[in-house]
């Protein structure tokens, strides 16, 4: 099985995320709740790794690479009041534990790294196996503040943001 950490063979098998077949978006309300921005990053890289000693994800972001349709405002996502791009560069999520749940799904725990501070994370996620390659799909909430990321005038940005990932990955052994 390709999720669990009791894997038969001794040797790790490793997938890694296909850029041109992978989607990482991310949604958020405003305006008190009334709107909603919806993004996406266009550079990352990841992968998904089945060995001996369990289960692993990685997802590396540019995120310099944010995009919500509107120049000015993603300007403003890049700058010290969020994202702070100049000092990090990189959103980061590395998993503590994945688990099996049946049915292909997965429970995954872990650490997301954005603007300098690190938060827990636990998420589903679903799996499968297309051949030699995986297709995995995540959804989980967070709260912006907890990354130290402003709340907008007057607190427009409301939480949670959603992160979304479709990822196509290929084997790579």
């Amino acid at each position: 099985m390709i999720t669990t950490g009791t894997q038969e063979a001794a040797a790790t098998t490793h997938w890694t995320v296909d850029p041109d077949r992978t989607v990482v978006d991310f949604a958020v309300r405003t305006f008190w709740g009334a709107m909603t921005v919806r993004g996406r990053f266009d550079t990352f890289d990841g992968r998904y790794e089945v060995g001996p000693d369990g289960t692993s994800i990685e997802l590396t972001i540019d995120a310099d690479s944010l995009d919500t349709g509107n120049a000015k405002r993603d300007q403003h996502l890049r700058s010290a009041d969020f994202f702070r791009v100049d000092d990090h560069p990189l959103v980061r999520f590395n998993s503590t534990r994945v688990r099996d749940s049946g049915n292909g799904r997965i429970l995954v725990e872990g650490g997301l790294s954005a603007a300098g501070t690190v938060i827990p994370l636990r998420f589903d996620a679903t799996v499968r196996q297309i051949g030699e390659e995986l297709e995995m799909e995540a959804t989980t909430t967070t709260d912006h503040r907890g990354f130290g990321m402003s709340g907008g005038l007057l607190g427009m940005i409301r939480s949670p943001a959603r992160m979304h990932v479709k990822a196509r990955l290929a084997r790579a052994d």
